[in-house]
């Protein structure tokens, strides 16, 4: 009896140092992965490009969208993204913008309207210098 004791006490030990060497490596792996321009994802779900890696004071520099960076400890990145690879005879939208394979512009993309239903006005360009009334009043005009 104490020598199956002593058997599973083992296996389980062997097991527990195995699982720990496999996920080692897979952080070695990771970290050689690290350089500028990869895509990664965070520990707490933030998706960006690394811009800068600081090797002394295990930081990484992130771009979450044009313009916007943030500073995260080294061990917060959890995974590189890897570009989906589309498989072949896949057929897949066209970007906005790009004539599909009938010669129309394709659809806009979720939450645009198309070029022509835009009044002058209203381009998106035109908003980014309203002030809060001016929201409010174009917002109203609208009925929304």
């Amino acid at each position: 009896m104490t020598i199956l004791l002593l058997v599973i006490f083992a296996f389980f030990i062997f097991t527990m140092f195995r699982r720990n060497k496999k996920a080692q490596t897979q952080q070695a792996e990771m970290r050689t992965k690290f350089v500028p321009g990869v895509e990664v994802m965070t520990n707490f779900g933030l998706f960006g490009r690394i811009l800068s890696v600081d090797e002394a004071e295990n930081k990484v520099v992130l771009e979450l969208s044009p313009g916007a960076t943030a500073t995260v400890h080294r061990q917060a990145v959890s995974k590189v993204v890897e570009p989906p690879v589309p498989a072949e005879g896949d057929v897949t939208a066209p970007e906005h913008g790009v004539l599909g394979a009938e010669g129309s512009a394709a659809e806009p993309r979720f939450g645009q309207r198309p070029e022509a239903q835009q009044p002058e006005g209203q381009r998106p360009e035109a908003q980014l210098h309203e002030t809060p009334e001016q929201t409010l009043r174009r917002l109203e005009g609208e009925g929304k």
